[in-house]
């Protein structure tokens, strides 16, 4: 098909826009979910006190309650168990439960250990970095499919606009 020039870049600017707009929304989502509950939870399992991991759990969990992560799957496609949004969420209720029951007259040795345990609950380390155990892309939950769906589409879209600004600026198209 034969595109002219004003055409050609209209549809450039649409394609872009389209795919710009779902990155940058997808960026915002994700720094909303890590500001808001990923980085408590990391505070909670770096903390050396039982009432600051408590304190910074509490936040954790009070935002997955207000933002309904509490129950689901991230997946499209695959609904594997990593992808479960109830037991993670499940993992820092549990953690934070541990944490209040713990007796008043617990030895400093013990609240070390439980504290340590809530760390490897809460945290997944390798050599090169440390990082919050949940499921990946639940910044975006529960628009996964949305967001699949119009990433697939506008990266699409994008790559058959530039084939065609391209194979035109080849030919030298009006």
């Amino acid at each position: 098909m034969r595109w002219k020039k004003k055409e050609r870049k209209l549809l450039l600017v649409s394609a872009v826009l389209l795919f710009t707009v779902w990155t940058v929304l997808r960026l915002i989502s994700y720094v909303e979910f890590n500001v808001n509950c990923e980085q408590y939870i990391k505070r909670a399992a770096d903390a050396s006190t039982v009432e600051t991991a408590i304190g910074e759990l509490e936040k954790a969990i009070s935002y997955a309650e207000k933002n309904d992560l509490t129950d689901g799957v991230v997946s499209v496609f695959l609904h594997q168990p990593k992808n479960d949004i109830g037991f993670w969420y499940n993992n820092i209720t549990e953690a934070c439960e541990e944490l209040k029951n713990l007796p008043e007259d617990v030895t400093s040795l013990e609240k070390t250990n439980v504290l340590m345990k809530i760390r490897e609950t809460l945290i997944d380390e390798s050599r090169e970095e440390v990082l919050v155990t949940c499921p990946d892309g639940i910044s975006i939950y529960p628009h996964n499919l949305i967001y699949f769906l119009w990433g697939t589409f506008s990266s699409i879209f994008l790559i058959y606009v530039l084939i065609v600004v391209i194979i035109a600026w080849i030919n030298n198209w009006d």
